[in-house]
C-alpha cells in the first residue's frame, strides 16, 4: 500500500474542485463558473487496490478584501505545507499570469513535489498545448507537467499514473469506503450554496454562507433547515426574489442533489437572515465554521 496527501492548489477558477471531484467519483466540492467558490480545506479520499491519496482541495488565492479573504488565503498558506506533493492546477485557457506566479513561489517554498496540472486543454489545439507545456517547462522548474481537462475527463487516468511515482507512505489513513472527510450538516450546506452560486448575480454569492440548523432523520426520509446568511437587506430581497420564486427555486435545484447524497426522499426548509459585514467580524467567521485569525 502506498498512500499520500496531495493539495489542489491554484488561483479561484482554475478547476481545482471540477478536477477533485472528477478523480474521486462524487461530488466532494461544489462547484461553479464565478471564482473563490471553495471556502474550507475539503478531503477527498481516492482508493486503489494499492493506493490511496488524500486530495485536499483548498481556497483560491486571491486579493484579500475582507477578514475571510485573509483568513481564506492564510488557511491555504497553512494547508500546504503538511502535503507530500502539490498539483498546481492552471487555467490553460488563458495566460500563466503574474497571480499563477505568486501561487508557484507560494509552494515552491515548501520543497515539495510541483506536478503543474494545464486544466482545460478542451478550449486549446493539440499545437497551442504543445507550445504552452515547452515555454511553461523552459521557464519554471515543474516536476511533471499533465495536460487535462477535468470538465471533459481528459487525460484523468494519466494524471494518477504520474501521482503514483511520489507516494511514500505506506499505511492506509482512511477506510476504503471513506470519500470524504467533510460532515453531513457540512455537505448539506455546501449544496444550498452552490445553488445560490448557480443562480444569482456575480457579487452576490461572496456575501452569503450557509448553515445547516437542524437535521431530523425518518425512516424514509430526511427534513432539513438550512439557513442563508446574507450581509444586507437588499441581498436578502434578492435571495428571496419576488413573491418567493428565488428562493424556491435554490430549494428545488438543492433538493435534487440532497436526494442523490442521501438516498432518501428530503424536505428542506430554508430561509433568509442578516448579519451586516459578517464577513469582517471574528464572532461570526468562528461561529460559521472559520478558525481565529490569532
Amino acid at each position: 500500500m502506498k498512500s499520500g496527501f496531495i493539495s489542489l492548489v491554484g488561483r479561484p477558477n482554475s478547476g481545482k474542485s471540477t478536477l477533485l471531484n472528477n478523480i474521486i467519483g462524487k461530488k466532494v466540492a461544489i462547484t461553479s463558473n464565478k471564482p473563490q467558490t471553495t471556502r474550507n480545506q475539503i478531503k477527498g479520499i481516492y482508493h486503489e487496490k494499492d493506493y490511496q491519496m488524500i486530495f485536499v482541495d483548498t481556497p483560491g488565492i486571491h486579493k484579500a478584501t475582507h477578514k475571510l479573504g485573509t483568513y481564506l488565503n492564510r488557511y491555504t498558506y497553512d494547508s500546504v505545507q503538511d502535503v507530500d506533493l502539490h498539483l498546481f492546477v492552471v487555467d490553460g485557457s488563458v495566460s500563466f499570469g503574474k497571480g499563477d506566479e505568486f501561487v508557484f513561489e507560494k509552494i515552491k517554498k515548501t520543497n515539495k513535489p510541483i506536478i503543474l496540472v494545464l486544466n482545460k486543454i478542451d478550449k486549446l489545439t493539440k499545437e497551442e498545448i504543445f507550445y504552452k507545456i515547452k515555454n511553461l517547462s523552459e521557464k519554471y522548474e515543474f516536476d511533471e507537467i499533465v495536460p487535462i481537462s477535468a470538465l471533459k475527463s481528459q487525460n484523468i487516468k494519466e494524471l494518477i499514473q504520474v501521482i503514483k511515482k511520489f507516494l511514500t507512505d505506506d499505511i492506509p489513513y482512511y477506510e476504503k469506503d471513506t470519500y470524504t472527510d467533510q460532515s453531513l450538516s457540512f455537505q448539506i450546506s455546501e449544496i444550498v450554496r452552490e445553488k445560490i452560486f448557480e443562480l444569482t448575480d456575480q457579487e452576490i454569492p461572496h456575501s452569503i454562507t450557509c448553515i445547516t440548523e437542524n437535521i431530523e432523520k425518518k425512516k424514509n426520509s430526511y427534513y432539513l433547515q438550512v439557513c442563508v446568511i446574507v450581509d444586507r437587506d437588499s441581498i436578502k430581497k434578492i435571495i428571496i426574489g419576488k413573491q418567493g420564486k428565488m428562493i424556491k427555486e435554490i430549494g428545488v435545484k438543492a433538493r435534487d442533489d440532497l436526494e442523490q447524497l442521501l438516498g432518501k426522499k428530503v424536505y428542506l426548509e430554508t430561509y433568509v437572515k442578516v448579519i451586516k459585514k459578517w464577513r469582517d467580524k471574528e464572532k461570526y467567521l468562528q461561529e460559521f465554521g472559520y478558525s481565529s485569525f490569532e
